[in-house]
């Protein structure tokens, strides 16, 4: 205990020492400054002090003393001095720093594979939803519907799906046992999977959704190859003709500030100001502007939420301000907070906030989270909260300014949409219809549905397939299948009034599943984007966004100045 004791002191000693101890200056000079330090190193012995009489006091007379988890204790207690500073600067314990660290090199070991929990007639287990190009669970045979019975022995039966992956997960060139129920015969067979490097892609899809116009789909946050994978797209979709772009950066929590710098200048011309970074001495002080002689001119929209952050608010706001885009959607999330990055001893690791940024326009759009708690902020400004009538009219606090052209920009709430669009959002009683639509499409892909033959999917997942509006399509006949299916569950009929009540999103579903067991599930997301609002919204408004933009080109940029 002695041992544990001495970590946690000399842990929280080791993040304690450089936040007090900061050199002060004063007209009074030296002598000001050495009473400072002496004062801080007061501080530094008192908090020292407390926390051993509190971990004493707590080993002698808890209750459960003698059983404390000691690596709780710690990360708990550096955790609550940090969110004491901001919500944004955090400490990782070693695998959770791993894990961020994977994240960012858009990669993890493991097998993969897709995985979610479903309740397959009275049983929630996990099952393979898909399988990624090139992996090892692709090369092992694994399938859509394959219910995953035991990892290296342990049986998953119940188990959270997050615990499943945190199992199959390991070192690169170690082995798991999976153990399977295959969906197509039922029998029960274990595979030996090689863990292998599995690539995360930020940039997982760009197709032309209608004639002249790409999508890009840039929901997964900015890693070391974001602005490269943007570029592959980009060239992708000029050699496709398209005529007019949309960014989506829904749902994207931010990353990499040079790979945002990167990705903006590509629409930007040379020498237009990306952000300025204000930090607490001038010396991280830093004017970031565009260095592209010939960016791309192409009309350009982009959708952001309420879940879209730090990185891609950066470039959602440098669009905006020099009016080279219109953004739709919702409000972003409001952090205008950029953190640096601290390896610890151990493996361990923390974020802390170094800086403030401020778009072109001189706007912090930093949300107030002085008078909230740590999970009010998170949740009332990310992708979680579903009262989408409170955010959607969400209106800034912060002072007005202006873009380019003049237009009205504020700060202190995040980037406002240049046009307000509702998400379309699964209300509670169609989640509840997703667990009978997986088990349908299951029997439905192995040729258990009589009369749909066609839709049998003995195969391996076709990759990159070009999604047509003739692939596996949702016909009357088949959704009177699946209402058939229902009604005669015993586990699902009390479903059966909500079929007909979700029409539109039973259709939607349907199909998705079935994309995804034929085509994998970045091809299946395309499914939800055709008939997206916000994505509809945005592709009515190119030929506004092309004005728009030509509008900017003609206007000397106006210099800004910042508090």
């Amino acid at each position: 205990m002695k041992v544990y004791r001495a970590i946690a002191l000399l842990t929280l000693l080791a993040l304690l020492s450089p936040l007090f101890a900061q050199q002060t200056t004063a007209p009074n000079g030296e002598g000001t400054a050495r009473r400072a330090r002496l004062s801080k190193s007061n501080e530094i012995a008192e908090v020292e002090q407390s926390f051993a009489e509190a971990l004493s006091l707590v080993e002698a007379n808890y209750v459960d003393g003698a059983r404390l988890n000691y690596n709780n204790l710690i990360k708990s207690s550096i955790i609550g001095m940090l969110r004491s500073l901001d919500p944004h600067s955090n400490y990782y314990d070693r695998k959770e720093f791993e894990e961020l660290r994977n994240d960012q090199r858009s990669e993890y070991f493991g097998i993969g594979a897709s995985i979610v929990d479903r309740r397959v007639g009275d049983q929630v287990d996990t099952y393979i939803l898909a399988t990624f190009e090139n992996s090892p669970a692709a090369l092992a045979g694994l399938r859509f519907g394959d219910r995953i019975v035991a990892v290296d022995g342990q049986p998953m039966h119940g188990r959270p799906s997050a615990e499943v992956r945190d199992r199959i997960r390991g070192p690169r060139g170690t082995v798991v046992k999976l153990t399977v129920e295959r969906a197509a015969t039922g029998r029960i067979e274990t595979v030996e999977i090689t863990r292998d490097a599995v690539p995360q892609p930020s940039v997982p899809d760009a197709y032309v959704i209608r004639p002249g116009v790409g999508y890009i789909d840039m929901t997964r946050g900015f890693n070391v190859t974001t602005a490269d994978e943007l570029e592959e797209a980009l060239e992708k979709l000029h050699q496709r003709g398209v005529t007019g772009l949309i960014l989506d950066l829904r749902n994207n929590p931010g990353g990499f500030l040079d790979q945002a710098i990167r990705v903006a200048e590509k629409f930007l011309s040379d020498g237009q100001v990306i952000l300025t970074q204000k930090g607490r001495n001038f010396t991280a002080d830093r004017t970031y502007r565009a260095t592209n002689g010939s960016p791309d001119t192409t009309p350009l929209v982009i959708l952001i939420n309420r879940g879209t952050a730090s990185a891609s608010e950066i470039v959602a706001g440098a669009m905006q301000d020099h009016d080279r885009a219109l953004i739709v959607g919702e409000n972003s999330f409001g952090k205008g907070l950029v953190q640096s990055i601290i390896p610890l001893d151990y493996g361990a690791g923390l974020t802390l906030t170094s800086a403030k940024y401020y778009t072109p326009s001189g706007r912090l759009i930093q949300r107030d989270y002085t008078n909230s708690s740590y999970y009010d902020y998170i949740t009332r400004g990310g992708v979680g909260n579903q009262d989408e009538e409170t955010t959607i009219n969400q209106t800034p606090t912060g002072p007005e300014s202006h873009t380019d052209t003049g237009r009205p920009v504020y700060g202190g709430g995040g980037i406002m949409p240049d046009e307000l669009v509702k998400p379309r959002l699964i209300k509670p009683e169609q989640q509840r219809l997703i667990d009978p639509i997986f088990a349908f499409v299951r029997e439905l892909v192995n040729g258990r549905i009589a009369g749909f033959e066609s839709y049998k999917v003995q195969r391996p997942i076709e990759y990159n397939h070009e999604l047509q509006p003739t692939d596996f399509p949702v016909t009357d006949a088949l959704y009177e299948a699946f209402k058939s299916f229902v009604n005669k569950s015993p586990a699902y009929k009390n479903l059966s009034t909500l079929v007909d009540a979700n029409q539109d999103f039973v259709r939607r579903q349907l199909r998705y599943d079935i994309i995804t067991a034929a085509y994998g599930t970045v091809t299946a997301t395309r499914v939800y984007i055709l008939d997206d609002p916000q994505v509809l919204k945005a592709i009515e408004l190119l030929p506004r966004a092309r004005e728009l933009a030509m509008a900017a080109r003609n206007r000397t940029p106006r210099q800004k100045s910042f508090e």
